[in-house]
């Protein structure tokens, strides 16, 4: 499709016909009328006026109008509106562990205290909306799952990225009653929420714990089984520096001391859990090692896009007829009146 600045035309063969303005202009000048005298003494200032010198206008409007209609057969449109052609996306539900642990502050960025939940919902973000090295999920259905003891829905499988993290900036700490670590139940609910979610060519989860699993209402092995049936990878991040972390711990006063908590990730339980439904299993012992990771991740799992099209224009071919029309009439009416021709 040719284009002309910001201006597209669908026919852009039919502007071939502007060259008929070349032969309109002939023809209309070769019909000027002719007085015959019998000395040219006879013509007012040597035969030369205003008018016989603008004698051509209105055949030059009318090789203007010519054009203009071949302008407006081509048909000049802009695109209003642009739309990316979605291809079918991927499915991904993050699955993320909220229980006491994720307080530790072993994930902070370099000028800000992070608690491990602060730098995963930071990240989560990026990798959603895009920032940061992180192109966004543009065509993908991302859901998201926090489990401790219990597992839970935050949001659905959704396009609507906006209400997503919103959610996912509202997540917390679980309460005292029901801190710990249920990572089969976690695992088996983002399963559930990926197995309804139909209209995806490919499903993942990215499962985030710091702990091991000590809750087994629902058994891990189950859940593995469940999601590898499903044809679902899992991708599995172990967050936690080794050893020990630090954690703000209140005092009860109204201020907070910094103590060391030991650092414990079931890693065998992650590699399992990736292994066995064909996804990789990754360690954050930083800040920076968590980016890195989302953007792996990020890698491994992007949909192919095509570009953008224009599917909504704004037509200005009825310009081009207008000015055609007006051309015209113009034209006739000098033709008709002050640059009137003698027969």
């Amino acid at each position: 499709m040719m284009q002309w600045f910001s201006i597209r035309f669908a026919e852009p063969l039919a502007l071939v016909l502007i060259v008929l303005a070349i032969p309109a202009f002939l023809w209309a000048h070769a019909g000027a009328g002719r007085v015959v005298f019998s000395s040219l003494r006879a013509l007012p200032l040597g035969g030369h006026t205003w008018r016989t010198r603008l004698a051509w206008v209105p055949d030059v409007l009318i090789a203007l109008a010519i054009a203009s209609l071949a302008i407006a057969l081509a048909g000049p449109r802009k695109g209003d509106k642009a739309h990316r052609i979605r291809r079918e996306g991927i499915g991904i539900v993050m699955a993320v562990d909220v229980s006491g642990s994720m307080r530790a502050l072993d994930l902070s960025a370099k000028n800000e205290e992070l608690t491990r939940l602060d730098a995963v919902k930071k990240v989560f973000e990026q990798f959603v909306l895009g920032g940061d090295g992180l192109q966004g999920r543009d065509d993908d259905a991302i859901g998201l799952v926090a489990f401790a003891r219990y597992a839970d829905t935050r949001s659905p499988l959704t396009l609507d990225h906006n209400n997503l993290v919103a959610a996912a900036r509202q997540l917390d700490f679980a309460k005292q009653d029901e801190d710990g670590t249920a990572i089969g139940a976690g695992l088996e609910l983002a399963v559930q929420r990926l197995s309804e979610f139909q209209k995806v060519r490919s499903r993942i989860v990215v499962l985030l714990t710091d702990g091991v699993s000590n809750i087994h209402d629902i058994d891990e092995d189950t859940a593995i089984e469940d999601a590898a049936k499903a044809g679902i990878k899992v991708y599995t991040i172990g967050a936690g520096t080794n050893g020990v972390a630090p954690i703000r711990v209140d005092r009860g006063d109204g201020t907070t001391q910094l103590m060391q908590m030991p650092v414990e990730i079931d890693e065998g339980m992650l590699r399992r859990i990736a292994e066995k439904t064909g996804g990789q299993y990754f360690r954050a012992t930083d800040n920076s090692s968590l980016e890195k990771i989302y953007k792996q991740i990020d890698k491994l799992e992007r949909a192919k896009l095509e570009g953008e099209k224009f599917l909504e224009y704004t037509q200005y071919y009825q310009w081009f007829v207008a000015a055609a029309m007006a051309l015209v009439v113009l034209a006739l009416l000098l033709r008709g009146t002050i640059l009137r021709r003698l027969p």
